[in-house]
């Protein structure tokens, strides 16, 4: 499969700079970006998906999740 056009580059969502939640982790914190990302193991086909990258409540580094995880916070 050829790079997507918009690979690496931010994707919108309606939470960015919102409270949010990692269902897969429980991680709560602030919803810092949206990015299309190659996800395959370096010597895979191409995967291409949207990936969340999420900074903690109180800071430090931001993980990351794939977006379908990522909910309001309540």
């Amino acid at each position: 499969m050829a790079t997507p056009h918009d690979a690496n580059t931010e994707v919108p969502h309606a939470l960015l700079g919102r409270p949010v939640r990692d269902i897969a982790s429980g991680t709560e914190g602030t919803l810092m970006a949206v990015l299309v990302e190659n996800t395959a193991a370096a010597d895979q086909p191409e995967r291409w998906a949207d990936i969340a990258y999420i900074r903690p409540a109180g800071g430090g580094v931001e993980l990351t999740t794939a977006v379908a995880n990522v909910q309001a916070a309540r």
